[in-house]
């Protein structure tokens, strides 16, 4: 391991907005009240990164606390870090193991999900490892709100396609579906942040996905 990455795993510890593996499950039902000590709703994103979209939206909506997860330490580092020295306080990051997201939230706690550019597991046999396969749906329905929302932005066309086949035959609500983003009416400010791997997408003229559903 190099002596960054040794680094960014040895500051991330002292971070006051980072929570690592069991230190979040005291929080389970209680995130908004312990962690953020408001009511605000709160917002998850999955498979997070460098936390690039959690950083950009709880800047964009001060009203609503963001959670970023994601198992790997040295890319929380950045958006934890960025969070700290922007003051953003409406921001947290959580690195577990997102199977066993049911440890750390509790029935109804989340208002809304994203998942941003996740890796597509394109073999058949890694299907039960999308993020949008039928065993984490499920676990998304437990935690979220009713009416909460699931959005998925991808630029993999196959993840495109088999989460819209899923929503389908699990007869969920699909609120908006696009195969091209940018050259849709959906683009808004939310939208159109872009993360370091969306912006190489787009340099490579891929086409972004994007999906909203929900449970109810």
């Amino acid at each position: 391991m190099g002596k960054d990455k040794l680094k960014r795993f040895a500051e991330v510890n002292t971070f006051s907005n980072v929570l690592q593996l069991d230190a979040g499950k005291p929080f389970k039902g209680q995130w908004n009240a312990v962690f953020f000590n408001n009511t605000n709703p709160v917002v998850l994103e999955l498979a997070c990164g460098k936390g690039e979209y959690t950083v950009n939206m709880a800047t964009l909506f001060p009203e609503k606390n963001f959670i970023g997860i994601d198992y790997k330490g040295n890319r929380i580092w950045r958006g934890a870090k960025t969070a700290l020295e922007d003051g953003v306080n409406n921001v947290g990051f959580l690195r577990i193991q997102i199977e066993t997201i049911l440890d750390y939230f509790a029935p109804g706690e989340v208002d809304e999900i994203w998942i941003t550019f996740p890796d597509p597991q394109p073999q058949v046999s890694r299907e039960k490892k999308r993020l949008t396969s039928p065993r984490f749906l499920e676990k998304y329905k437990a935690i979220l709100k009713p009416c909460g929302f699931v959005n998925l932005k991808t630029d993999n066309d196959g993840l495109h396609a088999y989460t819209t086949e899923k929503i389908a035959e699990s007869v969920l609500n699909l609120h908006i579906k696009t195969e091209n983003l940018y050259h849709s009416e959906y683009a808004d400010e939310v939208l159109s942040i872009k993360t370091y791997y969306e912006k190489k997408y787009l340099k490579e003229s891929k086409n972004i996905n994007y999906l909203k559903f929900s449970f109810d």
